[in-house]
């Protein structure tokens, strides 16, 4: 629709000379106004032929509220009007009415040693809502008016944190973008490492790349970031891809690079090539952590693989890592899965013998291999003996002994084989 109709148009070099002065007064009474390209309305030029004329000393900048900047433009003689965008500013006030309990409870908490700057820009973020605008509005306001320095930065974000406020992520990416936050390579990372945890594979990746964009040079530490994140995504391929940057920078892999990626094969189901790389790092003379070892082996053990369980097992001894009840359980449980009950019983045993109290899994992986090769009686003899040595059998023993007896269809007949077993079983001893 043609909103000029028929009339024609023409600039009037007064007005312009207004307009100018117009702009002027408004950077000077309203100097948060500016010109926009949204909202633009159209005006017929004042001329002295109309009504709407009025010279440039009518203008009582005392009196008169610019709610616009007015512009002449074009040969065609039209004014724009542009209005501010259609958002709310956030104006600083102090927070002391109009708030909840629970929020007064929040504030209340704040730690009594933390700076009044810090927690003045707390108690608006307890009590931000979007009716009051954007957080990044209330930040930018903080800045402006109490120049934080990075020391407050850090304290406002770990208040957050340990709070567990929703708004954390917000204000931790915010300060990125702050030059009086100082942020560094390290402050990159552990944004990721927050978001890998919460399983933000996206929002971790876009921090990634903002930080590449902004001049950062990647090192092992934040690239071994990216392949913990995608190892426990078990996204082996991605994992795979910041691996390989890893071993581009030159450097000596660390345990933590090393274990990132066993983790990343071992959840992806091929132990073996993680296995190949504990093998690098004992060539190296670099340990992994206990966990990296407990998890290989039990990768092994669920799938009754005996013999990469016992190199595991032997790896962790020469690591200097003292097997505790649960490792030895899940050797045990893998000479248990491959049917060889005579080895998980020397593991049981050896166990024993260097003083680690037998649990009820230990005691049920046993029971395992025996029901594999279908040996109720040696298995029965093996829970008297533990019984005669106070060692009661629990929950799980119970259940894969009566789940054993259902498939041989004795249930009605345990008990009363149970007592000629142990007393078979005494008069041999006497």
């Amino acid at each position: 629709m043609n909103i000029l109709g028929t009339n024609r148009f023409s600039i009037d070099p007064t007005l312009i000379m207004g307009t100018y002065c117009n702009n002027l007064l408004c950077k000077i009474y309203n100097p948060n106004y500016s010109i926009t390209n949204n909202a633009i309305k159209l005006y017929p030029i004042r001329n002295k032929r109309n009504a709407l004329w009025n010279k440039l000393s009518d203008f009582d900048i005392h009196k008169r509220h610019f709610d616009s900047v007015l512009v002449a433009v074009s040969t065609e003689g039209v004014v724009e009007e542009v209005v501010e965008e259609n958002c709310k500013r956030f104006r600083w006030n102090e927070i002391r009415d109009g708030i909840t309990e629970e929020q007064k409870l929040a504030i209340s908490k704040l730690p009594f040693k933390m700076v009044k700057r810090c927690k003045a820009v707390m108690r608006q973020i307890i009590c931000f809502s979007e009716e009051k605008g954007r957080l990044c509005d209330v930040l930018g306001a903080w800045v402006k008016i109490m120049m934080p320095t990075r020391a407050d930065w850090l304290s406002v974000l770990k208040e957050l944190k340990n709070i567990d406020h929703p708004l954390y992520l917000e204000v931790a990416e915010h300060a990125l973008i702050e030059e009086s936050f100082e942020s560094n390579l390290r402050d990159y990372t552990k944004l990721i490492h927050y978001y890998s945890k919460a399983n933000q594979l996206e929002a971790a990746e876009n921090i990634f790349m903002l930080m590449k964009q902004r001049g950062f040079i990647c090192d092992q530490v934040i690239l071994t970031t990216m392949v913990h994140m995608y190892s426990k995504a078990c996204h082996l391929d991605r994992a795979e891809e910041y691996y390989e940057e890893i071993k581009l920078l030159g450097e000596p892999l660390d345990k933590r690079s090393y274990g990132s990626m066993i983790m990343a094969y071992i959840r992806a189901g091929m132990p073996e090539k993680g296995e190949s790389l504990l093998e690098e790092m004992d060539a190296q003379e670099i340990y992994a952590g206990s966990e990296v070892y407990k998890a290989l082996l039990r990768a092994y053990s669920g799938i009754g693989n005996a013999e990469g369980a016992q190199r595991v097992f032997d790896a962790i001894q020469l690591a200097g890592i003292i097997p505790d009840d649960k490792m030895c359980s899940l050797l045990i449980y893998a000479y248990g899965m491959a049917g060889q009950s005579q080895k998980a019983r020397i593991a049981f045993e050896n166990m024993r013998r260097v003083g680690i109290e037998p649990t009820d899994k230990c005691i049920s992986s046993v029971l395992v291999a025996y029901e594999k090769e279908n040996m109720l009686n040696t298995a029965l003899e093996f829970l008297m003996d533990l019984e005669k040595d106070g060692i009661m059998v629990e929950e799980e023993t119970s259940r894969i002994l009566a789940g054993w007896f259902r498939k041989l269809g004795v249930v009605e007949e345990v008990e009363l084989v149970l007592r000629d077993f142990a007393t078979t079983t005494s008069h041999q001893r006497s």
